[in-house]
């Protein structure tokens, strides 16, 4: 290689996304087991999931990036959080982990789920990538999100505009589409102009039914007695909700205790924090979920428990069902299995 040759565009390709084709590939191989179901993290609200029957869909998959420049000093006049809290100066919100999966490497998905318009949710390049190279795949969200698509070009006969109460059915997955809780989007102008858009115009969440189990994705959505509702209505599995400990004056996810709430209204058997993984100015010691998980689920006789998940790794539920926590695969599984030659006398 000659070094003096190489320009910013061939580390781009070379680099990112940084897992390259790994995940795509182990999605693409994986043969779900009988009546269950299998979910990637892809990163932030973001999951990959498939079916016993090799239905794949994914709900807020985004592969983009936070603040990358201190040139603005401050936000936009109408951004939520300047309605929210009265702040002005931009927020340091950089993206802190790796891009785990090709979006142009995607070429099997029957439906592509948002919950609500917010960027690090709907994201116009992997739109594209899944425009381009996944024909069969319907574009499903809330009025806004079908706004934006339209606004990209993604032709209207491909999108399924969605509001709480509305049931769809993909091959062997059902979607029920259910109220949002997501205060935050209550504040954020919406993408279309002298529209006055009521809040299952802006954000859903969903409750995805299969023949393993049944997911449900909050998306965005702040803590609410509601949850039980849904809990009420709902047989839940496993539940999905967004985790951080929030800034000072500033209430935009679920703390510590709300996503124990959450999971106990919703009568899960299983509660997955995410978010909390993705914006510098947001991380948060997921293990405090796990410590007040242990304090309380004695004496408040907690039926679910918690799984604390990493970016890029596999879920297989119920098979995975007594697992607390995920850790990537440590490698090194044929050490001494092959034909092997020691090459040092004196060596540990």
């Amino acid at each position: 290689m000659d070094v003096n040759n190489i320009t910013m565009e061939d580390w781009l390709k070379a680099t990112f996304p940084e897992w390259g084709t790994w995940l795509n590939e182990e999605i693409d191989a994986e043969i779900v087991p009988k009546n269950n179901f299998a979910m990637w993290w892809l990163g932030c609200m973001g999951i990959w999931l498939k079916s016993e029957n090799q239905t794949n869909l994914t709900i807020d998959f985004w592969c983009g990036t936070g603040k990358r420049t201190k040139t603005n000093k401050y936000m936009a006049p109408n951004h939520q959080y300047r309605k929210m809290c009265g702040c002005s100066l931009n927020q340091p919100n950089r993206r802190v982990t790796p891009i785990v999966i090709d979006p142009f490497a995607v070429k099997s998905l029957e439906a592509f789920l948002c919950t609500h318009y917010h960027s690090d949710h709907i994201d116009p390049y992997v739109t594209g990538a899944v425009l381009q190279n996944c024909p069969q795949a319907k574009f499903i969200g809330p009025r806004a999100c079908v706004d934006i698509w339209k606004q990209w070009n993604v032709p209207e006969d491909k999108c399924i505009l969605v509001k709480p109460g509305d049931v769809i059915k993909i091959k062997d997955i059902t979607i029920n589409v259910l109220k949002s809780f997501d205060r935050t989007i209550e504040f954020s102008a919406y993408p279309v102009e002298n529209f006055n858009a009521t809040m299952d115009d802006k954000a859903v969440n969903y409750l995805i039914e299969t023949s393993g189990g049944n997911l449900y994705h909050a998306g965005d959505s702040h803590y609410s007695n509601q949850f039980a509702l849904h809990g009420n209505k709902y047989n839940v599995d496993v539940a999905l909700g967004a985790y951080a400990q929030n800034p000072r004056g500033l209430t935009d996810k679920l703390n510590t205790s709300d996503i124990l709430r959450m999971a106990e209204d919703l009568n899960t058997k299983v509660i997955i924090p995410m978010h909390y993984d993705t914006w510098s100015n947001f991380q948060s010691d997921v293990s405090a979920i796990t410590m007040l998980y242990k304090l309380q689920k004695e004496r408040l006789n907690y039926k679910f428990h918690p799984f604390i998940w990493q970016i890029g790794g596999k879920y297989t539920f119920p098979q995975d069902i007594d697992k607390t926590v995920y850790n990537y695969d440590r490698g090194f599984s044929d050490v001494f299995t092959k034909d092997f030659s020691w090459p040092y006398d004196n060596f540990m």
